[in-house]
């Protein structure tokens, strides 16, 4: 619970930061370009030309590092930014910088989204000193005045806003699962307790009543067998369950051998082959269910969001200890860079786990999406 209680300014950075990414070399890249061409063009009216140039190069380079030194960067650009205004307040000329300098509105919204909360607090000073600077440069008016620092203080809630939901959205991420977890245990003792109970009760009577009467120990046994059968049958049905809800609490858990019923329901959409083979028995009823509900999981999400998809191929193996599932559809591949896991598959990972298998999912090798799941068959952690 601690994790998803933890405030969304304690972290250096936010969750999920990926650090340089292709992107920023572009932006980067084309800032530079830019820079270079409006000092050549601007030459004659800037004061410091080749100075001028070298400093806005300088200043886009270090937007590279934004995501994961954002202090650092906001230091060094700030730090000269009001340098830069101190001499165009000197001279009484603002034309010392270029307009592409406008790339610096960037910087405070990366504070705000990847800072911790003292970074945040030192880094802001420094802004609000840059922009100070800046409009006591160019001052023309009280209105423009306010406009401006409105302007340019608006990336500053930006970065704040796009921070909290992304932290809420992990918050809910961590809670989805620990929710999981709590239904499982409280499940658990409610249920197997009673059975549990009764074992225990039923072998001291047994064992009390041996000497006396000879066919106590055998109602005894019967007794314990029922109740262990039981409770393994509940406990597996709960592992295998961790979802909860889309099943009456009576109907009988699916397993592999209704995945070809999910073709049916597939409905105008593409076309859906499943494939059973290899040795699959003996396979924990939790492991079952799993991989159907694994197997539906995987299924809905190639019809929801592959598109242009024509097939969807499932296949199920098995051998002495595992079980293997596969689901991948020939859609247009998915241009994600870095994918935000659903709660539905954060859950089947999450089942997927406590049964001591192993998830994975990406792109195919030509096309489309791939899932790629494997269990052991007893359903016990390794």
């Amino acid at each position: 619970m601690t994790k998803a209680l933890r405030s969304p300014w304690a972290e250096p950075r936010a969750p999920g930061n990926p650090g340089i990414l292709w992107w920023d070399r572009w932006l980067v890249a084309g800032l530079v370009v830019t820079a270079i061409v409006e000092g050549v063009v601007r030459w004659d009216s800037l004061l410091w030309s080749p100075l001028a140039i070298l400093f806005a190069v300088a200043l886009a380079v270090t937007l590279l590092w934004r995501r994961t030194h954002p202090l650092t960067v906001v230091v060094i650009d700030f730090a000269a930014i009001t340098v830069m205004n101190v001499v165009a307040l000197i001279t009484s000329d603002p034309d010392f910088g270029l307009y592409t300098m406008v790339f610096i509105l960037i910087i405070p919204y990366a504070l705000l989204r990847w800072a911790s909360g003292r970074e945040i607090v030192i880094g802001l000073g420094l802004v609000m000193l840059g922009f100070a600077t800046g409009l006591a440069a160019d001052f023309t008016d009280v209105g423009e005045a306010i406009a401006g620092f409105i302007f340019a203080m608006s990336p500053v809630l930006m970065g704040a806003t796009v921070r909290y939901r992304s932290f809420a959205r992990s918050r809910d991420r961590d809670q989805a699962v620990l929710q999981e977890r709590a239904e499982l245990a409280r499940e658990l003792h409610d249920t197997v307790a009673h059975h549990v109970s009764a074992i225990a009760i039923r072998a001291q009577a047994g064992r009390t009543l041996a000497g006396t009467n000879p066919n106590a120990p055998l109602d005894a046994l019967r007794v314990i067998e029922e109740e262990a059968s039981k409770t393994l049958a509940e406990m597996r049905a709960m592992v295998g369950a961790l979802r909860g809800g889309e099943e009456p609490e009576l109907a009988p858990v699916p397993g592999i051998a209704d995945i070809e019923r999910l073709a049916r329901d597939t409905g105008d959409g593409p076309e859906l082959s499943v494939s059973i083979s290899g040795d699959l028995d003996g396979i924990a009823p939790s492991v079952d269910a799993a991989i159907y509900r694994l197997a539906q999981e995987s299924i809905t999400n190639a019809l929801r969001h592959a598109r242009h998809a024509t097939t969807i191929e499932v296949a199920v193996t098995g051998d002495g200890k595992w079980a293997r599932l596969t689901v991948q559809d020939d859609g247009e591949p998915r241009h994600t860079g870095n994918p935000e896991p659903g709660f539905g598959l954060l859950g089947m990972g999450e089942r997927v786990k406590l049964l001591g298998g192993s998830l994975e999912t990406g792109p195919g090798p030509v096309r489309g999406w791939v899932v790629s799941a494997r269990l052991p068959k007893d359903g016990s952690p390794r």
